[in-house]
């Protein structure tokens, strides 16, 4: 395995801007180098460890998805080699983990789709039997799987804040009907597409969150990653059913390792205020979470 990427400094190419997790570089006017660190963030703050690896995961695992989705929607992969744009001395920093993708322009949107009740989902069906507007039956239990898959937006926040669920109709005040149901009829096909092929390798997807952008010709383009461990509630399904029983949600392929031990960590006695400077990562969180990361791989590719 190669060194752990936590920030990229390519010097050939303007830096765009730097998100939790990938460094965006400006190629002309037209495209952007996208390359995935193996930073990784909890409740909004970006962990000072990197988890080795998880970069060339996350861009083969968005690369694997980008190529089965492909016939429901355009997405932003220009096909051309991201080792193309950049110098001999800059390749490490973007074999395996970059791509070299079309600029669009970004819609204010992250479309998310749950066909499950877990997380916020959950915790806002109990307070008010619905989620983001969307009613539910009565009498869900947490983990339960929905009868429908519903389309749950949130509205996008900067670099170290929380997006925030919003209402279909908070949509449609944002960029109009049109482009609005687009958008929610699109997620939704996506992730039905991807749920059933996920199941058939064991895996379940209980909830995802898709971003899309404009191209020139004003064409609704899926951008950024798509079915990730960072953006996707994966479950191995044939532990669904003993913990949905329990009450509980099933042990997730994702960051939640990092979550539960940033819960349960003490700075001078007191709980992390989930704010700058994170505590530190033991290795063997680090170890643990590039596990979950690599099964989940695995499994979802032979």
């Amino acid at each position: 395995m190669t060194s752990a990427l936590h920030t990229s400094s390519l010097k050939s190419l303007p830096l765009l801007a730097r998100g939790k997790v990938r460094d965006n570089y400006a190629v002309g006017d037209d495209r952007i180098l996208m390359i995935a660190s193996d930073r990784i963030s909890a409740f909004d703050v970006i962990m000072g460890e990197p988890i080795p690896g998880k970069g060339v995961l996350l861009t083969q695992m968005a690369l694997f998805w980008f190529d089965k989705l492909a016939g429901i929607c355009p997405n932003h992969l220009t096909g051309e080699a991201p080792e193309s744009v950049v110098t001999a001395d800059e390749l490490p920093q973007v074999q395996g983990r970059a791509m070299l993708v079309k600029r669009l322009k970004p819609l204010p949107i992250e479309a998310v789709v749950r066909g499950y009740l877990a997380g916020s989902g959950w915790k806002e069906y109990q307070e008010s039997q619905s989620v983001c507007g969307v009613a539910l039956p009565p009498g869900l239990s947490n983990a339960a799987r929905l009868p429908e898959p519903i389309y749950t937006p949130a509205a996008k926040a900067a670099v170290g804040e929380h997006d925030e669920n919003i209402s279909y109709a908070r949509t449609v005040e944002m960029v109009g009907e049109p482009l609005a149901a687009q958008i929610r009829d699109t997620s939704l096909a996506l992730y039905k597409k991807a749920a059933e092929l996920a199941l058939a390798k064991g895996l379940i997807i209980a909830d995802t969150k898709f971003e899309f952008g404009l191209d020139a010709d004003g064409t609704l383009t899926l951008m950024d990653e798509v079915l990730t461990p960072d953006s996707s509630r994966y479950w191995p399904a044939q532990e669904y059913e003993a913990a949905f029983q329990a009450g509980a949600n099933p042990p997730s392929y994702d960051k939640q390792f990092v979550r539960d031990w940033l819960e349960a960590v003490r700075i001078n006695g007191q709980p992390w205020s989930k704010t700058p400077p994170a505590p530190r990562l033991p290795q063997e969180v680090i170890e643990k979470t590039a596990a979950k990361y690599n099964e989940a791989m695995q499994r979802l590719t032979g």
